[in-house]
């Protein structure tokens, strides 16, 4: 491998501690507009397999080709990657994973299973949540397999309360150069009954270099924890408010990613459904009758007892946008009893993965 690959896997290398990495001072937004040295993603996939090689197989999932997708336009649809990969430092001290093994959470392998997955699926768009190795890891990684990357992290993370932690986790969201153009980046720090939190997100105005479309992309994590319920319907609220104005009332489509730490049974799930962005959750099209969410996006072991709930979502504009394919969920024995994260899975979360293609006007999905 050449010189400029291996300068990419030196960030890779053992994780670099809070005295050796930037660290964003509060509320302070990074994105990165010059791209590092470029590498091979199929040397860099080797690079992870050949690490994760003592690791057991990794969750095998299949796309589901809709029926409906059958759509006049020819140009190449947009991959979408939505994922909580699990703060590091909230994964190894604080999340109390009791049936995953101490040593199946280690940052040395565990961030090549993390890069592994994005590899395979190779998305035009990613958006992540509890990244908490932004600068030694994700954005010098990214940015050399072409992607422009930002990143927002929570003004008071609870990874800074970790000894030795790697800094602060928040949302991040990469899309690919050579497919969009930014044209514009807002950072919100969500707020519930007029009071600022803990929770950001972070839109994007994109313009699709192929067709010339403009959209929006959005990430965000809500607020975790039963109990909060009507908290987390406050920010979602407060989001949708922001994501009207920043598409002038919905004239200009949106993805929506995240987190939502919300069960479709919430009354935030119900204010996105019935909100004026005119939006729908793209993995009910796994259903049979388009209407129901998967049984579950996230399934652990803790102290208090198992815990199987479904709470990621992709919502996008249903006037501009068709679902051609999205990313199968595992079964639960697939899974395995000891639930996630586990040696073969690396976060707690699963990905979805959406894939979607403009629809012209007069275009039926």
């Amino acid at each position: 491998m050449g010189t400029n690959t291996n300068r990419l896997y030196s960030a890779l290398a053992p994780t670099i501690t809070d005295n050796g990495i930037p660290q964003p001072k509060e509320y302070d937004v990074e994105t990165n507009f010059e791209p590092v040295d470029p590498t091979d993603p199929s040397d860099l996939l080797k690079e992870c397999q050949k690490v994760l090689e003592k690791r057991p197989p990794r969750l095998q999932r299949d796309f589901l080709l809709l029926k409906k997708s059958n759509l006049s336009s020819v140009s190449r649809p947009i991959k979408v990657l939505q994922w909580n990969i699990l703060a590091q430092a909230l994964g190894e001290w604080k999340d109390n994973f009791i049936k995953c093994p101490k040593e199946a959470l280690n940052w040395s392998e565990r961030k090549y299973l993390i890069l592994e997955e994005i590899l395979t699926y190779h998305p035009d768009i990613l958006c992540l949540q509890e990244v908490d190795h932004y600068f030694d890891t994700f954005q010098p990684v990214l940015s050399g397999l072409g992607y422009h990357s930002t990143f927002f992290p929570k003004p008071s993370s609870p990874c800074l309360d970790v000894e030795h932690n790697n800094g602060p986790d928040g949302c991040a969201l990469f899309f690919l150069r050579e497919r969009f153009e930014l044209i514009d980046t807002a950072t919100i720090r969500l707020a519930a009954k007029m009071l600022q939190t803990n929770q950001v997100a972070i839109v994007q105005t994109l313009r699709c270099i192929e067709t010339s479309k403009v959209f929006c992309v959005a990430v965000t994590h809500l607020k975790a924890c039963s109990g909060w319920e009507r908290f987390r319907s406050s920010q979602g609220c407060d989001l949708l408010q922001n994501l009207e104005t920043i598409t002038n009332g919905a004239g200009i489509p949106i993805i929506v990613c995240g987190d939502f730490n919300a069960e479709p049974t919430e009354d935030v799930y119900k204010l996105f459904t019935k909100s004026s962005l005119n939006l729908s959750s793209a993995y009910k099209l796994l259903s049979e009758d388009g209407q129901s969410e998967p049984p579950f996006t996230t399934w652990k072991i803790r102290p208090s007892g198992e815990s199987c709930h479904t709470l990621d979502y992709i919502w996008y504009s249903r006037n501009a946008f068709c679902v051609n394919r999205l990313l199968n969920l595992p079964t639960e024995e697939q899974i395995g009893p000891n639930r996630l994260p586990s040696f073969h899975y690396p976060s707690d979360h699963l990905s979805l993965i959406c894939e979607f293609s403009f629809l012209d006007q007069f275009d039926e999905c």
